[in-house]
């Protein structure tokens, strides 16, 4: 085929794709609970180490099961992209954390998908309204992180047993660099969007609208810019959302924001926050009374603090709150946090802690309220 026409030929396979991902009708709105008076009081806070059982962990999702308990889900194994990696889950309940069990790994990925896979990646957790527990995850056949995939596996009885993982087709050409990290939303309707974002040659988040039964129905992208990844979104009512995005580009490393006021049909220009940013995951959550959390890395250049950031006017300002965790080696890391309040008020953050564990801070509001960084 000449040149011309494989230029061609892959034209049409992208206009084939715009409308296959993006014309459609508006989204539902985002299902958004009404604003609730704290429910726990008191500067309670504990903390907890996950089971640890390999010698790398890194980039857990919680999510909120009911009944009080909490699921996490992580990627664990000698390291970062070892052959021995995988998905593990625990379940918080009684104020402690269940045997970890492995829930994906390459050999089970391979069989289920159909397909040779290099390794496993971020998982992100959600639970659908009626109920089934849904896990996504990334996995590369070829190349790095740049060339992954999304897997989507569904748990019908809170995370004992797992159905077979499909691999979800959210590109027309060759179904690669599109990766997961930060917290879906539920929609009106009970579907869901993903928050996504693209790394290969330049770096863009997107947005993923998902049945209920995992399958695509659009996706669009959230920003223009080539920096930004890992989008952490937060409605804010049924057509206004924020994103917060990590930012991988030249300085100033800020955290940047865009936001929807359409149900994700359009988004305004990305801009900087006077919030730092190290090139790190950050994590974003609406919290009961209304108001934002954001986990960050408060300083430029590493990942060794570990704080939050409250905001009262819809991510306009942010005021500093608590540290979570302040060392003076720049050796120590503690990153991608994942944020929730559960049912019952409290809110929970769990994070890498040394690239080894997962480390889990649980707390009321009102230690918000307390000594800030």
């Amino acid at each position: 085929m000449s040149a011309i026409r494989l230029v061609s030929a892959l034209l049409l396979m992208l206009g084939a794709s715009a409308v296959l991902f993006s014309a459609r009708p508006p989204e539902p709105a985002f299902d958004v609970p009404a604003k609730q008076p704290v429910s726990v009081t008191g500067p309670a806070f504990a903390e907890h180490v996950l089971p640890q059982p390999t010698p790398s962990a890194h980039s857990v999702s919680l999510v909120d099961l009911g009944n009080g308990k909490i699921g996490a889900a992580w990627f664990g194994g000698r390291r970062e992209g070892a052959d021995d990696v995988g998905v593990w889950f625990s379940v918080f309940s009684n104020k402690q954390w269940e045997r970890a069990r492995e829930i994906v790994n390459r050999a089970n990925t391979q069989a289920e998908v159909a397909r040779f896979v290099r390794k496993i990646g971020n998982p992100v957790l959600w639970r659908a309204p009626d109920g089934p527990l849904h896990l996504f995850f990334v996995s590369v056949s070829y190349g790095g992180w740049a060339g992954s995939s999304i897997n989507h596996k569904i748990s019908l009885d809170g995370g004992m047993n797992w159905q077979a993982a499909r691999r979800l087709v959210t590109s027309p050409f060759l179904n690669i660099s599109t990766l997961v990290r930060g917290a879906p939303l539920t929609l009106s309707d009970g579907s869901v969007v993903l928050p996504v974002y693209h790394e290969f040659i330049s770096k863009f988040p997107e947005w993923l609208h998902l049945a209920p039964d995992g399958a695509v129905i659009t996706k669009r992208r959230m920003d223009h810019g080539r920096n930004t990844l890992q989008p952490s979104v937060a409605a804010l009512d049924e057509r206004h959302a924020l994103a917060v995005l990590r930012y991988g580009g030249p300085a100033p490393a800020r955290i940047w924001a865009a936001e929807t006021r359409d149900g994700g049909l359009g988004w305004e220009p990305a801009r900087a926050l006077p919030l730092p940013n190290p090139n790190a995951g950050i994590a974003l959550a609406r919290l009961s009374d209304g108001r934002l959390l954001l986990a960050y890395n408060p300083v430029e250049g590493n990942r060794n603090r570990l704080g939050l950031a409250v905001s009262a006017d819809g991510g306009v300002t942010w005021k500093a709150s608590r540290m979570l965790e302040d060392s003076t080696d720049a050796a120590n890391e503690y990153s991608y946090p994942s944020v929730l309040q559960s049912d019952d008020g409290y809110i929970h953050v769990a994070y890498t802690y040394h690239r080894k564990s997962i480390k889990h801070v649980v707390f009321t509001p009102a230690w918000l309220e307390g000594e800030a960084m």
